[in-house]
């Protein structure tokens, strides 16, 4: 399989940087006051990319976490014996992930503008709370005074770092060790998911991926980083403010991931470097008073305008052009290799969700009823979209679903597949009652979906796309492997491979999304709910928007992808769903109007007056 990064090459350079950086920046002039701050707000930063640069969440409250874990390893310092700093900065990073964790059941309750609305009236609270029924805690306004400079205890000799250039070795081993465990979550397979959330999050639940439990773990995770950034700025100080604790502080956080460059872990060490420099120069070099924040906000425009991406995004897009210009092109990948032997949990569906990688391949076909809808009803209101619809499907039936627009196919459709809630009514699948269950449970239960307007990650490759869907066929609806590689998922990728050259996409895997031709979305759209090893594929209008060559193209496709499988598909090309189906289902106003073969469908009267429009004219 080809991974695009190579293995240690980002955290080698960034060691290297880290300890050439004292030397090169005091040749030009910057102290190294200057330098620690950034090293800690770097730190910061990184947990709050891997929550809004990796998985799209908007926090306004980390200054909540960040006073809290400064709070609690200066109290811990300054109130009680201990003085070993390392276990300082255990407890601070404990207390803020349980913090982090309690915030986060409340705010994750709602997405968007509403999570970050939730996340600014918390922080408010933990400011209000610092200030007053906790001060006898925090100190108040006057915060804690007396927090040691750090040291490392080693059990035959302790080594203290007293002074900025000393200090400046402890806070960068603290930045390394923070820069590559983030580097390990995000080439986890936990960082695909995460960036699926970010990207497309309802598609990711549909796929089998328990969403809000990885929203909250990275939450979590960046709580921790926060927490412990808090507590190095109490010792950097020799105080711990109580300035950490304003709102302010979570806003400068946003802004200096924005300028440094979301989604690249580095970009917030950059932003936090421009910050702070610009913030020193206007106030103490240029003394410009309370214009510095008007001047600086100025400036943070100005780079987010043109540079869109963010410095560090800037410096990748710079590469990418100096790297097209000056090495030859890559030759085209025949993609023979990865198209070889698809194992059999792709090419037929699996009999038991989480049961390994084996399937049907290996057993006798399944026989009988695999879905039951009974006297299902959807209302909206005073809208009834679906009306006592009973409806059954035997294992290896290619079943259609046909009807004017606004006969409820749809809504049919996400009733089945747990998007929708019916009003009334149950649904059984493979002897479940799967009724009210979510989506992603459905999902790995072995009902999917593909959509009728394409849902993918639009900003991952064909590979990552399919990967997604696969892991959690391969892994289930939840866990925690942060640390986990990719290569470590056994069969991820003989899964990927036979998902592609099923659908055709073998040469395309380390593409873009946002490069493919439209049909070739189309035909990813297919291999995602492919992907998930579905004992039961729905698909929704497949042929939508295609041009009259690529419905021929996909018909053929989709003829291959029936072999050995359990098929019910909705399209408003009759000629080619009958040359694709077993058994035809006709929907009107709601409800059923009437079932048969493609043959009896053509041949009943209501079926021409109602929708065909006299078709079995035209065929004779």
């Amino acid at each position: 399989m080809n991974r695009r990064h190579r293995p240690f090459v980002a955290e080698i350079l960034t060691a290297i940087g880290l300890l050439v950086a004292p030397f090169v920046l005091r040749w030009l002039g910057v102290p190294p006051n200057t330098i620690n701050p950034i090293l800690i707000f770097g730190l910061l930063g990184i947990g709050f990319d891997l929550l809004f640069g990796f998985t799209g969440l908007l926090s306004f409250g980390q200054s909540a976490f960040f006073g809290s874990g400064g709070m609690v390893a200066a109290y811990v310092l300054t109130r009680t014996s201990m003085d070993n700093t390392l276990v300082a900065l255990l407890v601070a990073a404990v207390a803020s992930g349980v913090i982090g964790y309690l915030v986060g059941l409340v705010a994750l309750r709602r997405t968007g503008i509403y999570f970050a609305m939730i996340t600014v009236a918390i922080a408010e609270v933990f400011f209000f709370a610092e200030f007053n029924p906790l001060a006898h805690w925090t100190g108040g306004e006057n915060g804690l005074p007396g927090v040691p400079t750090p040291n490392l205890r080693l059990g035959f000799t302790t080594i203290e770092f007293t002074t900025n250039e000393q200090m400046y070795w402890f806070f960068g081993a603290c930045y390394f060790i923070g820069i590559v465990l983030a580097l390990r979550i995000v080439r986890s397979p936990v960082g695909l998911i995460l960036r699926a959330i970010r990207d497309n999050p309802l598609r990711a639940s549909a796929l089998g991926h328990n969403i809000h439990g990885y929203k909250l773990a990275v939450f979590i995770v960046a709580a921790i980083y926060t927490g412990i950034a808090g507590g190095l700025l109490g010792m950097m100080q020799g105080f711990m403010p109580p300035d950490a604790f304003k709102f302010e502080t979570s806003g400068e956080i946003v802004m200096q991931t924005a300028i440094g460059g979301a989604g690249t872990l580095f970009g917030p060490l950059l932003g936090a470097a421009v910050w702070i420099y610009l913030s020193d120069l206007f106030k103490i070099t240029l003394n410009l008073g309370a214009m510095w924040k008007l001047i600086l906000g100025i400036v943070f425009v100005l780079l987010v305008m043109f540079l869109r991406r963010g410095i560090a995004g800037g410096l990748v897009d710079l590469w990418g052009l100096a790297a097209a210009r000056l090495l030859p092109p890559r030759p085209a990948r025949s993609g023979v290799e990865d198209a070889a032997a698809p194992p059999p949990a792709v090419l037929l569906p699996r009999a038991r969700r989480g049961s390994g990688v084996g399937g049907p391949a290996d057993e006798a076909p399944r026989t009988g009823t695999i879905l039951r809808a009974s006297d299902l009803s959807k209302r909206y209101g005073g809208i009834i979209a679906n009306r006592n619809i009973d409806f059954e499907v035997d294992y290896g039936e290619i079943r259609g679903i046909i009807g004017p627009n606004g006969a409820g196919k749809s809504t049919f459709f996400k009733m089945l597949t747990c998007e929708v809630a019916p009003s009334s009514g149950t649904i059984t699948f493979e002897g479940n009652d799967i009724t009210g269950r979510d989506v992603s449970d459905v999902c790995q239960l072995g009902l999917t979906k593909s959509y009728q307007i394409n849902q993918l990650f639009e900003r991952l490759t064909v590979r990552q796309n399919l990967e997604i869907a696969a892991l959690g066929v391969l892994r289930g609806t939840f866990r925690l492997d942060l640390l986990g590689s990719m290569s470590g998922v056994e069969g991820l990728d003989g899964h990927v491979a036979g998902t592609a050259a099923l659908v055709n996409l073998t040469p395309r895997l380390d593409t873009a999304v946002s490069e493919l031709a439209y049909g070739e979305k189309r035909r990813l759209e297919i291999g995602l709910a492919l992907a998930t090893a579905p004992s039961l594929l729905l698909l929704d209008e497949p042929l939508a928007g295609m041009s009259p060559g690529e419905r021929v193209d996909t018909v053929a496709l989709l003829k291959s992808i029936a072999k050995g499988r359990t098929m019910i598909i909705i399209d408003h090309d009759m000629d080619s769903l009958f040359e694709l189906v077993n058994r035809v289902t006709v929907l009107q106003e709601g409800s059923i109007l009437v079932e048969g073969t493609p043959d009896e469908i053509r041949a009943d009267r209501r079926v021409q007056e109602a929708y065909l429009g006299g078709i079995e004219g035209e065929s004779a």
